[in-house]
């Protein structure tokens, strides 16, 4: 004879416990306090006054940037023991991190700012005037003269587009090549040359071309021409290569393998496999990463101080004579102590690089794969 045993039923659940768990809950709540919205602007309307008092007002030289310091400090202060007094420490120390965050924001984004405001103050009437675009610097000691950069602009163009065509293909291959061929020994030595090459210092570029161009003339030409536009290129090559690869690589590596599997089991090679899905599928990050890069590059002045040099004319050459760019322009009209100009040339090179950014963000969005 069996006998079954049956599990005890749980005990149920009296509506009157559930009743005080909720009033327990919203007594909770009621209990617990917080700061009103205004208090942050309150609180930074008296870290400014207090900082403005020692350091700005009655001042012959007023300090801005340590009023500005003194300033957040103070609002970090009264922010953070209001937080804690009044809110306890789980929200004090909310506000608090939050208020940092904040704070660090800022102070990185008033120096970008204060930087673009003083280089269009000082650049923007010249830049603006007639002349600036086309003129060179050719008898510039003559005041009546009017000074311009187009042998600058000109230079610029040639120099960075021969860099862009040395170094786009030189640096997509060998990231095609280490993403999908590089395995053993020869491959690791191309990534730690890789990485040695991106943190290569820019005066080091251009004293490897200066070094290198003048001995392979001298053997091919019997010539010991020092300066020219290509020397240049190949410096800045030496810079804009290692990010293409790895700006390359990174993009090749999201390419799920799904795809390249689906497409081998269509019968499709493995070239074909790079050419038709894994580049199509990353070239917006591709194209955008290089756009960057040639950002990057044309404001370099110190290794085509060395290689390309300067000149007061125009010059087309890319293999003879020297080549003024804005970067090495804006460094020549400085030191000259033609403050307008240098900040004109500026200007254009910012104008430039910024220009070069919205291209690269539009690219991306234009050929990013559909979905995304």
């Amino acid at each position: 004879m069996s006998t079954t045993v049956s599990s005890p039923s749980p005990a149920p659940v009296s509506p009157q416990s559930n009743n005080s768990n909720a009033r327990t809950r919203s007594e909770m709540a009621r209990k617990q306090r917080y700061l009103p919205t205004w208090f942050n602007f309150a609180a930074g309307a008296v870290a400014i006054g207090f900082a403005a008092t020692f350091f700005v007002f009655g001042q012959k030289e007023p300090d801005y940037v340590g009023a500005g310091i003194i300033a957040a400090l103070v609002f970090l202060i009264i922010a953070g023991i209001a937080g804690y007094v009044v809110e306890g420490r789980r929200y004090g120390n909310d506000r608090f991190a939050t208020n940092v965050i904040i704070g660090a924001f800022v102070m990185a984004v008033i120096p970008l700012v204060s930087l673009l405001y003083t280089v269009i103050v000082n650049g923007w009437a010249r830049l603006t005037e007639g002349g600036y675009f086309t003129a060179t610097t050719f008898g510039s000691s003559d005041p009546s003269t009017i000074v311009g950069a187009g042998h600058a602009i000109v230079g610029t163009l040639l120099i960075t587009g021969v860099t862009a065509l040395i170094s786009i293909p030189l640096g997509v291959l060998t990231a095609v090549y280490l993403v999908e061929y590089g395995r053993g020994p020869f491959a690791k030595v191309i990534t730690f040359l890789v990485d040695v090459m991106t943190g290569i210092p820019s005066i080091v570029a251009g004293l490897f071309a200066a070094a290198m161009i003048p001995m392979i003339n001298l053997q091919l030409f019997g010539d010991t021409q020092f300066k020219s536009g290509f020397m240049g290129s190949v410096a800045l090559v030496v810079l804009m290569t290692p990010i293409v690869v790895r700006n390359t690589e990174e993009m090749l590596r999201l390419v799920s393998k799904d795809l390249r599997e689906a497409s081998y089991a269509l019968g499709v090679s493995k070239a074909g496999t790079i050419v038709k899905i894994v580049l199509r599928t990353s070239l917006s990050g591709i194209v955008s990463g290089i756009v960057i890069a040639v950002a990057r590059v044309i404001g370099e002045s110190a290794p085509l101080l060395i290689t390309a040099g300067t000149t007061d004319v125009y010059n087309m050459n890319m293999f003879q004579g020297q080549m003024l760019t804005l970067p090495v322009y804006v460094y020549n009209e400085y030191t000259k102590g033609h403050q307008v100009t240098a900040w004109a040339g500026a200007l254009l090179l910012i104008l430039i690089v910024l220009l070069l950014n919205l291209a690269a963000r539009w690219i991306a969005k234009q050929f990013a794969p559909k979905g995304e």
